[in-house]
C-alpha cells in the first residue's frame, strides 16, 4: 500500500516561538503526537534512560507539559483553584503562576486537564471548571479570562447538564490558529466557539451545532484544499469554518464518552472511542461544490479510551481495550497486530512518537517502554518503572498515570498529579 503523507494538522501561522525541538502544544508542533527530533537512544539500558530531576509541585491534574526553549507550561490545581504556570527548566523552580478558576473536585482526580498552547509571548489554557485563559508567557499576567459557562459553580447549577458531556470537566486543550483561539463551549448556544487571541472577544459560534461539550480536543486541517476545524463530540464528527463557524460537514456517530484527538491524513479522518465502540474513518470529499463525508469503515478494532492514537506511515497505533497493544492500516482497516503475547507486556496506557520509537506509559503502575515502530509487531527496546507515585495515587479512583508522555528537546517528560519527572533520552544511564 502506497504510504501516507502526514499533513500539518494545525495549519497555523506559528510566529517563529518554537524550533523542530519544542512541544508547544497538545501532541506536539503539527498536533500529531510525532517529534521531530533525531539522534535519540535505540535502545535503553536497564534500570531505563538517566533521571534528571523531579519536580513536585506540578499540582493537582493531568495537564500535559507544552515547551518551548528553556520553559515548560501547564496547568495544576492548589487546594482552591486551577493554576497556569512556567517552570524553568534550567532550575526547576517556577518563574510565575496565574489563578485560572475554581479547582474542580470529581471522583476520577482533580485540577485541570489541558495542555496549554503557547504562540510567541501569549499562552493559552483552559481551566477543568471552563475558564479560558490567556497569559504573558514571560510574565504570567492576565491578559484575558473569558468564562464558556454562565459564572456559576460548577456542580451547584444547570450547566453542569446542558453543556457537558459528562461530569468529568472540561478536558480539551485549546487551539490557536490565526488570530483567534478555538475551544469547545458545548451547548445550545453552540458548540464550537472561536474567540480574538489578543482580547479574548468572541468572534463566532457554531449556532447550527449544538452538541454538548466533549473531551475530545480541535485539530486544524486542510481537507480538500480548504482549511477546516475537525471535531469529535459524543453524537458527532464534524468539519467547521474558520472564518464564520459554518459547518462544512457533518457525519452522525453515538459514543459514549469521546477523549481521543481525531488523526487528519489527506481527505479522510479517523476517530475512535471507548467504552466498546472502536473506531471510524471516513474520507470526506467535495460534491456539488459542498463537502460530505461517506464512511469508509466502522468497526470495533481501536477501542481507544483516552491514551491516543497515533499514525506513522499509513498504519495506526494504540492501545484497545480487551485487544491489547494494537497496529491497523488506517485506509485499509487491515489490523497488522496483536499477533501474540507481546502486545500484552504492557498495560493500557498512552504513547507519543520520536526518532522511530513509541515511548509508552502504563496508566496502571507507571511503567515506560520503548517500543520500536513496525508493522511487523510489538520490538520492545527497553523499559522502567517511575520511581514513586503522586500522594493522591492511591486515593479513590484517582490513581492512574494519566498524562501522556513529552518529547522535547532530548528529554521525555513523565507526570503524575503533582510529580513531573524528566529524563535524557539522548544518553547517559540509569541514575539510582
Amino acid at each position: 500500500m502506497k504510504k501516507l503523507l502526514f499533513v500539518a494538522l494545525c495549519g497555523m501561522t506559528m510566529t517563529g516561538f518554537a524550533v523542530a525541538a519544542d512541544w508547544p502544544q497538545w501532541r506536539g508542533p503539527n498536533h500529531d503526537d510525532i517529534s521531530k527530533e533525531t539522534g535519540l537512544l535505540k535502545s535503553w539500558p536497564e534500570g531505563g534512560p538517566k533521571l534528571l530531576w523531579t519536580f513536585r509541585e506540578a499540582g493537582e491534574g493531568y495537564s500535559g507539559p507544552a515547551i518551548v526553549g528553556d520553559t515548560l507550561y501547564c496547568m495544576g490545581a492548589d487546594d482552591k483553584n486551577d493554576h497556569i504556570y512556567a517552570l524553568d527548566l534550567k532550575t526547576q523552580t517556577k518563574k510565575w503562576s496565574t489563578p485560572v478558576g475554581p479547582r474542580l473536585n470529581l471522583d476520577r482526580g482533580d485540577g485541570p486537564r489541558g495542555t496549554p498552547f503557547v504562540d510567541g509571548d501569549l499562552v493559552f489554557g483552559l481551566g477543568s471548571q471552563g475558564n479560558l485563559i490567556c497569559v504573558k508567557a514571560s510574565t504570567g499576567d492576565k491578559v484575558w479570562l473569558q468564562p464558556l459557562y454562565d459564572g456559576k459553580d460548577f456542580k451547584d447549577n444547570k450547566w453542569w447538564k446542558d453543556q457537558m458531556a459528562s461530569q468529568w470537566g472540561y478536558s480539551e486543550s485549546p487551539l490557536v490558529d490565526g488570530d483567534q483561539v478555538v475551544c469547545t463551549p458545548g451547548g445550545k448556544n453552540g458548540t464550537m466557539a472561536a474567540f480574538n487571541k489578543k482580547t479574548g472577544e468572541p468572534i463566532w459560534r457554531t449556532k447550527e451545532w449544538t452538541d454538548n461539550a466533549a473531551y475530545s480536543s480541535i485539530v486544524a486541517a486542510e481537507i480538500g484544499g480548504v482549511h477546516q476545524y475537525v471535531k469529535m463530540t459524543d453524537s458527532t464528527i464534524a468539519g467547521v469554518s474558520p472564518k464564520d463557524g459554518t459547518i462544512l460537514w457533518r457525519f452522525a456517530r453515538q459514543a459514549n464518552i469521546t477523549i481521543p484527538t481525531p488523526i487528519v491524513s489527506g481527505d479522510y479522518v479517523f476517530v475512535c472511542s471507548g467504552y466498546g465502540v472502536g473506531d471510524t474513518l471516513l474520507k470526506i470529499a467535495k460534491d456539488g461544490g459542498k463537502f460530505k463525508a461517506d464512511e469508509v469503515y466502522s468497526d470495533k478494532d481501536m477501542v481507544n479510551h483516552h491514551g491516543g492514537v497515533v499514525l506513522v506511515d499509513g498504519n495506526l497505533y494504540g492501545y484497545s481495550d480487551g485487544k491489547k497493544w494494537l497496529c491497523k492500516e488506517m485506509i485499509s482497516g487491515k489490523v497488522l497486530w496483536p499477533k501474540g503475547k507481546d502486545e500484552s507486556k504492557l498495560g493500557k496506557g498512552s504513547l507519543t512518537c520520536a526518532d522511530g520509537c513509541f515511548y509508552c506509559y502504563s496508566e496502571d503502575d507507571g511503567t515506560v517502554a520503548l517500543v520500536q515502530v513496525s508493522p511487523e509487531g510489538w520490538k520492545e527496546k527497553g523499559r522502567f518503572n517511575v520511581p514513586e507515585k503522586s500522594k493522591t495515587h492511591a486515593t479513590k479512583n484517582g490513581g492512574k498515570f494519566w498524562t501522556h508522555p513529552v518529547i522535547s528537546n532530548g528529554k521525555l517528560y513523565l507526570r503524575d498529579k503533582e510529580l513531573l519527572w524528566c529524563y535524557d533520552v539522548k544518553g547517559g544511564t540509569a541514575s539510582r
